[in-house]
């Protein structure tokens, strides 16, 4: 007998979602960002989704990379930290895989193997994230040591990359811009590059979405948040942003219990009910990745009516209100997030970010594809 929490993931969805990046941005290529296991998603299952209807994936290592071509993807494979030690541009080379270049040591290791030198690089600048890239002054002498290598007889191709730290608010993201504008046009190597700027953020900044507005995507959009139906901008829901769900987390009442006025519930005790409730157990925990820090009055749906969480969330249980659906018995359908409970309202309740939730549902929790 399985338990009964699943996460369903709604390939279906997943597609919708990719052709919504389309049309907010239908000049650019786009990469799918499938790093995490495609966010808690399932990177085989959302790769095979994908494959058809995308220029490229975008992931962090190439473990990862390599369970991508073994499943048949020929499409540009995106190494977002691209390589730690110089044997890694063997498997670079021998897979076809783009690195990003952040730092002179990546470009160190590859004058020492000239080998194992990638047909494109994405050469990142820190306009003002401060995280990975060259700062700006240093850029010049990265592309010309980089375009001094040869791939296959050939130069290497180099798209010019940024990350924006605020993407969704127009004036910081515009200082990025500018840092961008002025180093291309200080240096005429430069000018001509393919840009890669935005990620979900910026793909729906870009497009003059209610009062966000002016951000540049480049030439390649790196879109990850959206594809998975959450928002990536801040006081817009995701199904006003045209974006539906991909997973829904879904458990049953596995016991029921009568609380009398006063006696608390859970670890701690940490609700008392004021009066007598009838409460629900749900099979899911901690330890399935539901944030343990969500208070209660986090919403749930139960058999299609919301309710709330009580007290606090244990290794493998949780606890919720009944009291909104009384006739629901044992087995009764629980949605934790999902098609009727967006995962941005769970995430605001529990004080974090759909990311984090998304990243966090376990390995024991089972994935199950649907329409896919």
């Amino acid at each position: 007998m399985f338990r009964p929490l699943v996460a369903h993931i709604d390939l279906d969805a997943l597609r919708h979602n990719q052709r919504r990046v389309k049309a907010l941005a239908p000049q650019a290529n786009r990469l799918a960002v499938i790093k995490a296991n495609a966010y808690g998603h399932g990177m085989l299952d959302c790769a095979r989704a994908l494959d058809t209807d995308t220029e490229g994936f975008a992931l962090l290592s190439i473990e990862e990379a390599r369970s991508l071509r073994g499943l048949g993807v020929t499409k540009p494979i995106l190494l977002l930290e691209g390589v730690f030690k110089a044997e890694d541009y063997q498997a670079v080379t021998h897979l076809k895989l783009t690195p990003v270049i952040h730092h002179d040591e990546q470009i160190r290791m590859l004058e020492l193997n000239l080998r194992d030198i990638p047909e494109r690089v994405f050469l990142k600048v820190d306009s003002g994230m401060h995280r990975l890239g060259f700062e700006p002054n240093a850029v010049p002498d990265a592309f010309k040591r980089i375009k001094a290598l040869k791939a296959m007889g050939r130069e290497v191709d180099v798209v010019l990359m940024t990350h924006y730290a605020c993407a969704d608010e127009k004036d910081r993201a515009q200082i990025q811009m500018a840092t961008m504008h002025q180093l291309r046009r200080q240096n005429a190597d430069l000018a001509d590059l393919e840009t890669s700027y935005a990620n979900s953020a910026a793909v729906m900044a870009g497009n003059a979405f209610g009062s966000i507005h002016g951000v540049e995507t480049g030439d390649w959009v790196r879109t990850g948040l959206m594809l998975y139906g959450a928002s990536p901008v801040g006081g817009y829901s995701a199904e006003t942003l045209g974006l539906k769900p991909v997973m829904q987390l879904q458990s049953q009442i596995i016991a029921m219990r009568e609380v009398p006025a006063g006696e608390g519930i859970g670890y701690g005790m940490a609700f008392t009910p004021e009066s007598p409730i009838r409460i629900g157990i749900v099979a899911c925990g901690y330890a399935d990745g539901y944030p343990r820090h969500a208070p209660t009055d986090t919403p749930v749906i139960v058999d299609g009516m919301r309710t709330r969480l009580l007290g606090r969330v244990s290794m493998d249980m949780l606890c919720v209100d009944l009291s909104p659906c009384p006739h629901v018995g044992i087995a009764a359908p629980v949605e934790l997030f999902g098609a009727q409970l967006p995962i941005d309202e769970v995430a605001t309740a529990a004080q974090t970010i759909p990311y984090e939730i998304m990243t966090a549902i376990t390995a024991r929790v089972p994935r199950r594809a649907l329409h896919g």
